[in-house]
């Protein structure tokens, strides 16, 4: 009888990971680790928070508050166990235009309802369906976000006098083109010496703080030489060395109705952003995060957020791969990771007044060089006219007319170049019937060989295979496939004989899985690929020494039983050489 799995009971599937880490058993080495960890990460989030909060037009310490009090609730309710929440990025424009639009109260009342429709979404299950977003139109969104957030930093860069600077793209590089004579050398020198700190760092010391690092010295140099640069001080007065107590923002059905579309931007970035970050962590650690329960704690912290005067929370990719890299066990670093930024505004607070503009300027231009993806923008360009299509629709409309609008084109052009794909994979052969008729035990001649199970209940070698369409919309099924398959062979054969198409988003979640069984020690035989899913995993980087590929299953299965024997018999006692 066919064994039937049970569905996970609602309790189950919002059970933060915080619960579930404490469940397994959690220690003093445990909180050791998690404690280093969370340090490391403040450490880094310090400056990124200051910086992503007066670029996206409001005071260094709102993006204090967005660490603490957002970052704080998406460790100890999320779906994820590495998952750090803040202020990112990817929201400098959508923020920065609704400041400009409605005023801060405007950006603190689109904020909380945001987080009331992320709780929303979490709750109505749909976290699910933004796993079929497709690949190109994540990294044009990502890529444009970066172009964005660049050119808003042109400005404290170079030191430049503007009384106005406007919001959209290409007036604001006119403006700025005209403003270039009023360059402050003093300012270029300390971008020059921030940006250069870092990438030395990063060389040199890679597991150092850089970011801080780097701040901390163009803040003492200015300061010593006197250097006469914008700071913090004279901008923005310091930043206080306590919270804010709670208050709901000003609230009144017009204005509700006014910021509800840049609530809605917020949401679908939110929605975006924190699960492609938990995802990243899922693909660093092999663990596998719960995303509508993520979305649930994304809306709670965006609720609270704007209570204590912080901005838009999202999860965020660097500070999360961080965390992983420091070594974290689970949610609680990220909970300490939001007690020691406290603790840093308590005690350092009058030194920030301190630091250059031009320094949190130069760590921005880093982060969004860093965001830009150049090599998967590169390669999807050359993957196919349809990804490269929608890679550049999504990209420029972002650029030059908004995120949303982009993202919305980007998925409608997908769709439409999916379907066309589809139409033109059908084909009919002649001669060949459609279905297979019965044939005797005996067609083959009396010859045939009996059953084999060896390939089935093979320890060393286990076969996975996918059959038609392997594109967007089924990545994120294929995906969690892959990941459930609890052995541990020293061979893994995938059989791609059967896909009819494979997308970017498929081979980067088929590169996902290379990458998670080769660090396991396991080599990937990928078996029956057409020669134009092959060019496919060719030029997203699935070629050798990372698997190796094989016309047939049979093939495959008699190189990984070769390489099994090989290795059991170089761990064989006696097989060293004396």
């Amino acid at each position: 009888m066919a064994a039937t799995s049970i569905k996970p009971s609602f309790v189950e599937l919002y059970t933060p990971k915080l619960l579930t880490v404490l469940r397994e058993g959690y220690g003093l080495s445990h909180l050791r680790a998690d404690a280093i960890s969370g340090l490391t990460v403040a450490i880094v989030a310090l400056p990124l928070s200051m910086a992503i909060a007066i670029a996206s037009g409001v005071t260094p310490d709102r993006g204090l508050y967005t660490s603490i009090i957002g970052g704080f609730i998406v460790s100890a309710f999320g779906g994820s166990r590495f998952q750090i929440g803040g202020p990112a990025g990817a929201f400098i424009v959508l923020v920065a235009a609704c400041v400009a639009q409605h005023g801060v109260d405007g950006l603190l009342l689109a904020t909380f309802l945001s987080g009331l429709m992320l709780a929303a979404v979490g709750l109505l299950g749909l976290g699910t369906f933004i796993k079929y977003i497709p690949y190109p139109v994540t990294v044009g969104f990502t890529a444009g976000i970066a172009a964005i957030i660049f050119a808003s930093q042109i400005k404290d860069l170079l030191g430049l006098s503007l009384a106005h600077e406007p919001g959209a793209l290409l007036p604001k590089l006119e403006a700025l083109a005209g403003a270039l004579p009023s360059a402050n050398p003093a300012a270029i020198i300390v971008t020059a010496v921030t940006i250069g700190h870092i990438l030395l760092l990063r060389h040199l010391r890679p597991h150092w703080p850089a970011f801080i690092i780097a701040v901390a010295v163009a803040a003492a140099g200015a300061a010593i030489v006197g250097l006469p640069v914008e700071t913090i001080g004279t901008r923005f007065g310091g930043i206080p060395q306590t919270l804010p107590l709670p208050h709901l923002p000003a609230i009144s059905w017009e204005k509700v109705v006014a910021v509800l579309p840049n609530a809605l931007s917020f949401t679908l970035l939110g929605c975006i952003e924190s699960l492609l970050s938990a995802v990243v962590a899922d693909s660093m650690t092999g663990r596998r995060h719960r995303s509508n329960c993520e979305l649930v704690a994304q809306g709670l912290a965006n609720m609270a957020s704007p209570l204590f005067g912080g901005i838009c929370v999202t999860g965020n990719i660097a500070r999360t791969a961080t965390n992983v890299r420091s070594g974290a066990r689970g949610p609680v670093s990220g909970m300490l990771h939001s007690v020691f930024l406290l603790l840093f505004m308590m005690v350092a607070a009058p030194l920030a007044s301190y630091i250059p503009l031009a320094a949190l300027a130069g760590v921005l231009a880093v982060v969004a060089w860093n965001m830009a993806e150049k090599h998967e923008f590169a390669t999807l360009i050359r993957a196919s006219r349809g990804d490269a299509v929608v890679l550049l629709v999504t990209f420029l409309l972002v650029i030059f007319v908004d995120l949303s609008t982009g993202i919305v084109a980007g998925f409608v052009v997908s769709s439409l170049l999916f379907l066309h794909r589809m139409a033109q994979s059908v084909a009919v052969e002649d001669g060949v019937p459609m279905i297979d008729e019965d044939r005797a035990d005996t067609a083959d001649g009396n010859g045939r060989k009996p059953y084999d199970a060896a390939p089935a209940t093979d320890p060393d070698v286990v076969v996975v295979r996918i059959s038609g369409a392997f594109f967007f919309g089924a990545s994120a099924a294929v995906g969690a496939a892959l990941d459930r398959i609890g052995e541990a062979p020293k061979t893994y054969v995938v059989d791609l004989s059967a896909v009819s198409l494979l997308d970017s988003t498929g081979a980067a979640t088929l590169d996902g899985f290379v990458r998670k069984a080769n660090r396991r020690g396991a080599v990937v035989q990928i078996a029956g690929a057409r020669r134009a899913v092959r060019r496919t995993l060719l030029i997203h980087g699935i070629r050798r020494p990372r698997v190796r590929f094989a016309s047939s299953v049979s093939e495959a299965v008699a190189a990984g039983h070769a390489r099994a024997a090989s290795v059991d018999l170089a761990e064989a006692p006696g097989s060293q050489p004396g």
